[in-house]
């Protein structure tokens, strides 16, 4: 068997690839590289695909975040919830802010936020909740929206892993008051660089954030606001837009390969598999496992040149840069315990069914030999 990378783009590529040549030539050609047709036809249709009103590109997924938070006043004296267990962007676009970050433990069958928890940590303060739907999987949106209006708190939403992911039918990154997300080169959804884009309903945060994002300006040479320059450039529209057409079904795909993991694991050693509530469509972006053996079952299919990855080996509030938050190891337990014995397998939209099945083989034989 040939070495099995973590993630390959090659499957995907090869299938876009004149696409893509002839719409970065046309791009090169017009030139004109921002704010230009290519962004307002991709923003149109990832705002029809998100079922959303408007979508407006920026610069990458914690631009996205940074910006959206801007837009809904949220600062200094505020707390914003957000879950212990994400990639630290997360927890860096509210510290921008400079509101206080409230991290909630996840769930350990679904990685995601504990909805049944975040009540626990509302106090007047409390601006907003920032759901992270992680590795494809959706937040419970029903609790979520519930605690929100109940305590008249705003939802902003993260769905960087999970375009075309839903909850009860409904897109994630519809749900919020305002929601960002990532196209970096390895999402579901992914360009060919760094790029972002904020969705919402909310007409007047749409002109806010168009203008934050051009560094204020509301017409040339007026600026109304001290905004940033942050905005996804017309070569990565065209190319998402490219890509757009295809997600849904790469995202079968992933589901298809997920289900064949498993099934061939299933009852395998100690593995945990991922879970999915029947309200939930799991688009896969990642498939994590976890095992109290995690290192060595790493150690074992890397030398069989099955490249693994681990997110996330430290959490936020272990991280250096959050030291004066002042969480010690033990703060948050499930958190560290998700850290210590997750496993993401490789899964991509291509992969063969006996990659798959080797994959799985390797893993049998590791616990068989225990």
């Amino acid at each position: 068997m040939e070495p099995i990378p973590f993630l390959s783009l090659g499957p995907q590529h090869t299938l876009i690839h004149k696409d893509v040549m002839e719409a970065l030539k046309k791009g090169f050609e017009k030139n004109w590289f921002i704010l230009g047709e290519a962004l307002g036809k991709f923003e149109e249709e990832y705002a029809t695909f998100s079922n959303v009103g408007y979508c407006l590109g920026v610069g990458s997924g914690y631009d996205a975040l940074s910006i959206a938070l801007r837009a809904c006043a949220v600062g200094s004296g505020d707390e914003v919830i957000v879950p212990a267990h994400t990639y630290i962007a997360t927890w860096l676009a509210v510290s921008k802010t400079g509101a206080k970050i409230v991290p909630v433990e996840p769930s350990r069958s679904t990685f995601t936020i504990d909805v049944n928890k975040v009540g626990n940590y509302i106090t007047p303060k409390t601006k907003a909740i920032l759901p992270v739907h992680l590795y494809g999987q959706s937040c419970d949106m029903s609790v979520l929206e519930d605690i929100a209006k109940r305590h008249q708190l705003l939802i902003i939403e993260d769905n960087a892993q999970a375009h075309g992911a839903s909850w009860n039918g409904k897109m994630t990154g519809s749900f919020g008051h305002i929601n960002a997300t990532s196209f970096y080169p390895t999402k579901n959804l992914g360009c060919l660089g760094d790029g972002g884009a904020i969705t919402t309903d909310h007409e007047e945060l749409v002109r806010f954030v168009k203008q934050y994002r051009n560094y204020g300006f509301e017409s040339k040479n007026f600026c109304e606001v001290q905004g940033v320059n942050s905005r996804l450039d017309e070569l990565q529209a065209s190319v998402l837009s490219i890509k757009l057409k295809h997600l849904m079904q790469w995202n079968e795909q992933r589901r298809e390969i997920a289900s064949k993991f498993l099934k061939l694991l299933k009852g395998v050693g100690d593995l945990q598999l991922p879970f999915s509530p029947t309200e939930a469509y799991h688009v896969y972006h990642l498939f994590v496992i976890r095992s109290a053996h995690r290192d060595k079952l790493r150690e074992h299919l890397a030398s069989f040149h099955v490249e693994t990855m681990v997110h996330y080996p430290l959490p936020p509030h272990l991280q250096k840069a959050y030291a004066s938050l002042g969480y010690k190891k033990g703060a948050f337990p499930i958190t560290e315990e998700i850290a210590n014995s997750a496993l993401s397998l490789p899964l991509w939209p291509g992969m063969k069914d006996e990659q798959v099945q080797y994959i799985c083989d390797l893993i049998i034989k590791f616990y068989s030999s225990r």
